[in-house]
């Protein structure tokens, strides 16, 4: 019997497939646990921003560190929220890429060695796969086909979603991601790391229009896109322009790089479905919680007949619960595997 029996009697998920997924690909340490309802018992999440945050950005070696000191009081946390024991867990499933090398081995190893204690399955899975989870979480009757737009700060892509998660990659960033043009931004701004949500907030209260800043590929006929011309067009705007002058229009400046941004997804993604004669986008990864990009998909969707599917604004960054719930999706439909042996890999092949 799995679960915990209170007064008020057995907790709802009794007797359920229960998946506790580990993420550790980045700067996250984080364990989620789901149920094959695709319910949420739990979602744990400690975050290195601080201790990276002296240095402008990931430092792999110190990231790898933390988790190796974090995974399991996170995964105890995740256990004591969910109200299970841990040979409640039917299945484990840990994040084998894309990543950081150092990180995803600490994650692999710890997941291996609780599968091989518990005599559970252990599923290896795609960091980017465990994003268009949290779609699936936030709507649970979405069914493929549909299309997904991937927005972080490592990957601007579309990848065409088919019945049994089949997928193809249909276009891409040809440089940097828009996440990385948010931060880098910000970061030549003087704003601190991670700069996105800085850039985000200051873009509330800023006129949009303030300044044209570029957007490449925005009108050409395919589904790439490109934002480091963006970025050194922030960089020639600091260098030309007086320090005071960009410090008393800074909401002014971010709302116009924001924009450009946003601009670019909103097109290109309209573009794209348009194409493919897709009726839903789904938006996933860290940036898919900026909030304007939110309301100019909304506003699009209105009026063009689609449906934009965000996930919930907690489930938008790196999380345990993505990971968990992919392969509980996967369980729930015959398409999963388990491998013991599996390996972390930095691309996923």
């Amino acid at each position: 019997m799995k679960g915990r029996i209170g007064p008020g009697g057995p907790v709802c998920y009794l007797g359920s497939v229960i998946t506790l997924g580990i993420e550790t690909s980045c700067d996250e340490t984080a364990c989620g646990l789901v149920d094959s309802q695709m319910r949420v018992l739990a979602n744990q999440v400690y975050s290195q921003v601080p201790i990276h945050s002296e240095y402008g950005g990931v430092v792999p070696e110190i990231a790898a560190r933390a988790h190796l000191e974090k995974i399991d009081p996170i995964v105890r946390m995740a256990l004591a929220e969910a109200e299970l024991e841990l040979d409640s867990v039917d299945q484990i499933a840990f994040t084998r890429g894309p990543g950081l090398l150092g990180p995803l081995l600490v994650g692999a190893s710890f997941a291996r060695s609780l599968g091989r204690a518990l005599g559970k399955p252990v599923v290896g899975v795609n960091h980017l796969e465990g994003h268009l989870a949290s779609a699936f979480l936030e709507d649970p009757e979405l069914e493929p086909p549909f299309l997904c737009l991937v927005v972080s700060g490592g990957h601007t892509e579309f990848v065409q979603v088919e019945p049994g998660l089949r997928f193809t990659l249909i276009g891409k960033t040809r440089d940097d991601a828009a996440g990385e043009a948010f931060d880098k931004g910000g970061k030549i701004l003087g704003l601190g790391y991670p700069a996105g949500p800085l850039v985000a907030g200051l873009a509330a209260g800023g006129k949009r229009d303030f300044t044209a800043f570029p957007r490449a590929l925005e009108q050409r006929d395919n589904f790439e896109f490109s934002f480091s011309g963006l970025k050194t067009s922030v960089l020639r705007y600091v260098e030309t322009h007086d320090p005071d002058f960009v410090r008393d229009n800074l909401s002014h400046i971010c709302a116009s790089l924001e924009t450009a941004i946003v601009d670019v997804l909103v097109k290109k993604s309209i573009h794209a479905l348009t194409a493919t004669g897709m009726d839903a986008l789904t938006i996933v990864g860290g940036v898919s919680a900026n909030g304007y990009l939110r309301e100019r998909m909304h506003a699009e969707a209105k009026k063009r007949g689609f449906r934009a599917i965000f996930p919930s604004a907690r489930y938008c960054g790196d999380n345990g619960v993505m990971i968990a719930g992919i392969a509980q999706w996967r369980a729930n439909r015959g398409l999963s595997s388990s491998d013991l042996e599996v390996k972390p890999s930095l691309r996923w092949n």
